[in-house]
């Protein structure tokens, strides 16, 4: 068995345009929020109840940092894949905090754009913008969209 694995995937909603900074030596870093909901029926009193989750992502990866400081706003819908990162800090009283984020490095992670484009392309043409070290550093490639007619002869 291998070691272990570190992997997050998240499909929701950005709560908020993206904050975009620059290191010293220049490197952008994009800080986006983003918003994943459950949804269920009370068994009880058959109320509608929806609980949501904020994450906080940070994109060091050049190339995906320039596609969601493009395309990216709030209310946006992506699908992001990462790895979770713990980080301590001191705030301004000297305290040591904690906070727990999804990161995008240089050569991992992966960003997906699941709006339109903006441009009255339809949602079914989503871009896929990888971290990988493939070719220009990322691939943009279709998402395969699902089948219209899902009508066979497979009798399960």
């Amino acid at each position: 068995m291998a070691g272990s694995i570190n992997k997050v995937i998240l499909v929701g909603n950005l709560g908020a345009d993206p904050r975009i900074s620059n290191t010293p030596s220049g490197t952008k870093i994009v800080n986006l929020t983003v918003a994943t909901s459950d949804v269920w029926k009370d068994k009880t009193s058959g109320e509608r109840k929806e609980r949501t989750e904020w994450h906080r992502v940070v994109i060091f990866n050049p190339q995906l940092a320039d596609i969601a400081e493009r395309y990216l706003h709030k209310g946006s819908k992506v699908y992001i894949e990462g790895q979770l990162q713990t980080r301590k800090w001191e705030d301004n009283t000297g305290a040591e905090r904690y906070t727990t984020e999804v990161v995008l490095q240089n050569f991992s992670g992966n960003l997906a754009l699941l709006d339109s484009r903006g441009d009255g392309a339809p949602a079914g043409g989503n871009d896929v913008f990888s971290g990988s070290p493939s070719g220009a550093g990322w691939d943009a490639s279709p998402v395969a969209a699902p089948a219209a007619d899902l009508d066979d002869d497979i009798p399960f």
